[in-house]
């Protein structure tokens, strides 16, 4: 295999996790508080072929001496897009819109593993469940405790709850949303070990602050989805897979004409 497939089968692969990534954000496009990724693209490491006249011979050059030599492209990461998404009134008093960006509720999931960890949602979409008593636990439309500023789940009695629901789940201000992973269409949370100090990626807004915080009642936040970007982007990913696939070809091509020589 030559250098051109070598280089076009590298392409393809993260070109096919770029076209994942896009109709992964059109199949959402419907989904309260989701925000989009964005594949981003980096070259992969270059080879440096020194075959050429000494460089002490090469005077006035202008470019680096040698050849360098690319292997392709890879997919250097899909990052979420927080830009705020329409907010869409609904009337019920259980739909909580978040109007400012990377501002998260807290709720409460179970791992595989059976541990409890808190993690992060823009979706609003909330009911209660019974919680013995006569009193019912605020979740998420995925069954998810929602928690509240000291990271309890919010249980009161029935006829509070709808009154109270928005003053007291528990927000956090995220400054570094790019640390956060995502575990599920709707749902992020923070890597196990953190590169970086989790108070310099994310914050609980207090009383003081949350007076600042967009909460508004009786709506939801839509995704941030453009459907004809997703469609443009996808188009030109597909054109670009075409193009690898057709160097392919051409390279094979051009193999079995140097192997009928005789």
């Amino acid at each position: 295999m030559n250098r051109t497939m070598i280089n076009a089968v590298n392409t393809m692969s993260q070109l096919q996790k770029k076209m994942d990534v896009t109709s992964n954000n059109i199949a959402n496009i419907n989904t309260a508080g989701y925000k989009r990724s964005e594949a981003t693209f980096a070259d992969l490491i270059h080879q440096q072929a020194n075959n050429m006249e000494p460089q002490s011979e090469d005077a006035g050059r202008l470019t680096p001496p040698g050849l360098r030599l690319g292997a392709g492209a890879q997919m250097a990461q899909a990052q979420m897009v927080g830009t705020q998404g329409t907010l869409q009134q609904t009337g019920r008093t259980l739909d909580i819109a978040l109007s400012k960006p990377n501002q998260f509720f807290k709720v409460l999931v179970e791992d595989e593993q059976g541990n409890n960890r808190v993690h992060y949602t823009r979706d609003g979409s909330l009911s209660v469940t019974p919680a013995g008593g006569g009193n019912v636990m605020l979740v998420t439309s995925e069954g998810y405790p929602v928690l509240d500023e000291r990271d309890n789940p919010i249980v009161l009695p029935e006829n509070e709850m709808e009154n109270q629901a928005g003053a007291l789940v528990g927000l956090v201000q995220v400054d570094k949303p790019q640390f956060l992973e995502r575990a599920s269409q709707n749902l992020l949370v923070l890597p196990e070990n953190p590169a970086t100090a989790e108070n310099q990626i994310l914050r609980n807004l207090n009383a003081a602050e949350r007076q600042q915080a967009g909460i508004q009642t009786g709506a939801l936040e839509m995704s941030n989805v453009d459907f004809s970007k997703e469609m443009s982007d996808l188009m030109i990913t597909q054109r670009s897979y075409q193009f690898q696939s057709k160097a392919i070809s051409i390279a094979d091509q051009m193999l079995g004409l140097i192997n009928g020589v005789r």
